[in-house]
């Protein structure tokens, strides 16, 4: 049964002109292996490779291929030949005539042929049972690998593909990368009917071809829920991170409808951390990404709707109702809105850097890139605690890691603990006073000019991996004048709207704003975009849980 269930999707192919041959193979075939392969037949070469190439975009396993040798237009060796291009790891069988031997015994030289059997090979059992039975259990003790469903083919160093990889790997999507200049990948292109010149492909498990695809679309093709099941609910929570998450957990569970509406990828900033070892209730750290996911599961388990891959753009007050406006030009409205749209890591301004941005250069963590820089030079621009966070997980596997702290020091933004374990580390250096003054390569980082802020001296270094962490930018631009932000952009809230004892321009109710609430009533702000927040996981969740509370007394009274 285990080998059934490993084998349910791997294929036994088999290829004869004659249709009373081809259907009299895949009867025996069917007959002894049926229950634990797929028995696929075709009648050409043409339609057999045809057949793999499908196989091959579904992401299927292809263990034995037979193939007529006297066959039309097409040869059985002319057809190995091609096969062995789509599945390599494939066994190749010729079935011949007594006259064709010779040719056969070419075979193993041309196609790497690994048997021949000669027609009929009545009784089964006997001559053809036993010779596959070795060829099936030889596949499965080889180095086939059963790939993912989804695989993403691109460029080594391209911007387009390194978000592609991040996004399904952010939003927890099993993938396969290949490289364009890897036989696998060309073979991938190749089934695809693709050249090449646009990438990244993805080929997704229904075996739809997506090329250079955005988001909205990668989403919707690889499962993620795109799309709201209403057009109004009791409460919206715009925002992924902690605080959007921890909202949607309570207002879920508290029975108010609830969707939550995320543009990328749900974890915010603390999605991408290697390791959070501050967190309550988790003695031994855990990642960002685990931690993600348990949130996600415990959102939907209590019925709220997650959206990813949706941009807000606009925010509207409607009578009693809340609109919130999409970019493609739909909206959904609800009694209330949580604003939990977190903060973004600041471009660094240096020479360059725009142009290698996803080519070496990487804003926040991008962990998909990780396992590329194993016994490489690592630098690190930043002082807080995601920077430490990335330069222990980086520094497993690297050569060297290099954090550029501007600062005379790490102890004003980052926590204790993380800076022993940094102090602790053999391979960690930490350069203070510096900053990237420019950065350099044609196709992908190569050198960074570094100065020391001090001195004013500065130097090149030789790097192909620069991951920034410096400053929070809130994700606040898209509302326009509809709330109150201060000079930063942050939202301004509860005792902050009415600092000089007034409530804000505007107000309309004879109650001032809750805690949490912004200038708009029944609009709420958790987390990182709220103006003096803690900027800590911890809090960020706990805010989202008490904008639910907030959002209970608001709609008790409305």
């Amino acid at each position: 049964m285990a080998q059934a269930a490993e084998t349910a999707r791997t294929v036994i192919l088999t290829v004869d002109d004659d249709p009373g041959v081809s259907r009299a193979v895949a009867r025996d075939l069917r007959r002894r292996y049926g229950e634990s392969y797929r028995i696929v037949r075709a009648e050409s070469g043409e339609s057999a490779l045809e057949a793999l190439r499908e196989l091959k975009l579904r992401g299927d396993l292809v263990a034995v291929i037979l193939a007529d040798y006297r066959m039309p237009q097409m040869n059985g060796i002319e057809f190995l030949e091609q096969a062995l291009d789509v599945y390599p790891g494939a066994r190749r069988v010729l079935l011949t005539a007594y006259a064709d031997t010779n040719a056969a015994i070419d075979a193993i030289n041309v196609v790497d042929l690994d048997h021949y059997l000669l027609k009929p090979w009545d009784p089964p059992e006997e001559k053809l049972y036993p010779v596959l039975d070795d060829l099936l259990d030889a596949w499965r003790h080889s180095a086939y690998k059963p790939v993912p469903s989804t695989k993403v083919v691109g460029h080594r160093w391209s911007a387009r593909s390194s978000d592609v990889r991040e996004f399904l790997a952010r939003n927890q999507v099993p993938y396969r990368w290949y490289s364009v200049e890897e036989p696998e990948g060309q073979r991938l292109l190749a089934a695809a009917g693709q050249d090449g010149q646009r990438l990244p492909l993805v080929i997704t498990p229904d075996c739809t071809v997506l090329v250079e695809p955005e988001a909205p679309e990668l989403a919707a093709r690889v499962g993620l829920a795109t799309t709201p099941t209403a057009d109004f609910y009791d409460l919206v929570v715009i925002g992924g991170g902690p605080a959007g998450l921890g909202a949607a957990v309570y207002g879920a569970s508290e029975g108010l409808r609830t969707v939550l509406v995320e543009r990328s990828a749900t974890g915010g900033q603390a999605g991408q951390s290697s390791r959070i070892e501050n967190y309550l209730g988790f003695p031994d750290g855990v990642s960002g990404a685990q931690l993600t996911d348990r949130a996600r599961r415990q959102a939907t388990k209590f019925g709220a709707e997650m959206l990813t891959a949706r941009e807000v753009t606009g925010l509207e007050v409607n009578g009693a109702a809340r609109v919130v406006r999409f970019a493609d030009g739909s909206a959904i409205a609800a009694h209330s809105v949580i604003l939990a749209t977190g903060v973004q890591y600041r471009q660094l301004e240096a020479d360059g850097c725009t142009d290698l941005t996803g080519c070496g250069v990487f804003y926040g963590s991008a962990l998909s890139e990780a396992s590329s820089c194993q016994g490489q030079d690592v630098y690190i621009v930043g002082g807080a605690n995601s920077a430490g966070q990335a330069a222990m997980y980086l520094s497993r596997g690297s050569k060297s890691v290099t954090l550029l702290v501007r600062g005379p020091d790490l102890s004003a933004s980052m926590s204790h603990y993380l800076i022993q374990q940094i102090g602790e580390a053999p391979n960690i250096s930490v350069r203070c006073h510096t900053v990237v003054e420019q950065a350099h390569g044609s196709e992908h980082l190569e050198r960074l000019t570094l100065r020391n802020t001090v001195t004013g001296e500065t130097e090149q270094v030789d790097a192909q991996w620069m991951f920034v962490f410096i400053g929070a930018a809130p994700l606040t631009d898209w509302l326009g004048d509809s709330v109150l932000r201060d000079e930063r952009g942050f939202i301004l809230a509860g005792p902050d709207l009415t600092a000089d004892g007034r409530p804000p321009a505007g107000w309309e109710l004879d109650r001032p704003p809750y805690h949490l609430e912004t200038s708009i009533p029944g609009v709420f702000v958790a987390g990182d975009a709220r103006a003096e927040s803690a900027k800590r996981v911890a809090s960020a969740v706990g805010e989202g849980a008490m904008a639910v509370m907030l959002v209970h007394r608001y709609l008790e009274q409305s």
